[in-house]
């Protein structure tokens, strides 16, 4: 649950605020929270998720629930999407759950789900033949930036949208688009790719510390402020320091997303060796077993490599 002092500010008489007619489907680790903060600021929010009783505590917070896809977005003027992947986000849409065909015409799809950016392209041509407008805005900082509306939101979409989708943003976090349809999956393949690549350095690093004597943890002490400072040493670096990989990002999604790079890189016809040595590093930790784990856990497994997990 949020805390008091990250909850977004209530909107004063002062304020010409008007609350959207919002539909939020699917309320998993980051799902949930990020509805919470629009609840919290404001809107009318309609939820879905495929059990529903993981949306309870929505209900709470003052939205509406509901058993299916179709009525959570039948009068939302704002649709915006929180699931697994792009193939769900394919069914929820236009399959089985059926929603694009019970959104009016004019209304707002976002889909915040990190998918690949030719899925992006492909939903976001199908819905503008149903008159719905449509922008790819997958986000980055975790549930502990879902929770604080600190993400790093990055869109795709036309500007017109992207400012209609202001009031929604400016709950969540720091919104930058950065072009047209499918550049926003683009972007958050482009900073999971650093994320991996980076735990995998980390990692490496404070293991090859260890086993020449050094002190692990005050070996990150002294890189911290340098060159190789980042916010993976900080939190991450920290995370093995302390051998803690309670799951904040799972280690399954970050090797979907390192996937979600390669394929994008085949259709456009560029090379990632870096990223094709990283994204097989975190298939073989899942293979050992670590796949519920934080990404971070990807030290685990180059810690078994080396006789030191």
């Amino acid at each position: 649950m949020m805390s008091s002092s990250s909850s977004p500010a209530a909107p004063s008489s002062s304020t010409a605020f008007t609350p959207l007619q919002l539909a939020w489907l699917g309320t998993g680790a980051m799902g949930l929270p990020m509805a919470q903060r629009l609840c919290a600021a404001g809107h009318r929010v309609h939820v879905w998720n495929r059990t529903t009783a993981r949306a309870e505590p929505l209900r709470e917070a003052g939205a509406v629930l509901h058993t299916q896809a179709a009525d959570a977005v039948r009068a939302a003027d704002v649709v915006v999407g929180m699931l697994e992947n792009g193939p769900v986000v394919q069914d929820v849409l236009f399959g089985a759950a059926e929603a694009a065909a019970h959104m009016r015409p004019g209304t707002l799809w976002i889909d915040m789900a990190s998918i690949a950016p030719d899925e992006a392209r492909a939903h976001t041509e199908r819905l503008a033949r149903l008159g719905i407008h449509a922008l790819d805005a997958p986000v980055s900082g975790g549930t502990v930036g879902a929770e604080a509306g600190t993400l790093s939101i990055m869109v795709g979409g036309s500007a017109e949208d992207f400012a209609r989708a202001t009031p929604i943003f400016s709950a969540l976090g720091r919104a930058t688009r950065v072009g047209p349809a499918g550049s926003g999956q683009l972007a958050k393949v482009a900073n999971q790719m650093i994320v991996g690549t980076t735990i995998g350095a980390v990692a490496e690093a404070l293991l090859l510390c260890a086993r020449g004597g050094a002190d692990m943890a005050q070996v990150r002490q002294a890189l911290l402020g340098g060159f190789a400072d980042s916010r993976i040493l900080t939190l991450h670096g920290e995370r093995m320091v302390q051998r803690d990989f309670a799951r904040r990002a799972r280690m399954q999604v970050q090797l979907k997303d390192m996937r979600n790079a390669l394929h994008t890189a085949d259709a456009l016809d560029c090379q990632l060796p870096i990223t094709a040595l990283v994204e097989q590093l975190y298939a073989d930790a899942i293979a050992h077993g670590l796949g519920d784990l934080d990404h971070s856990a990807l030290f685990l497994e180059l810690a078994r490599r080396n006789g030191m997990a």
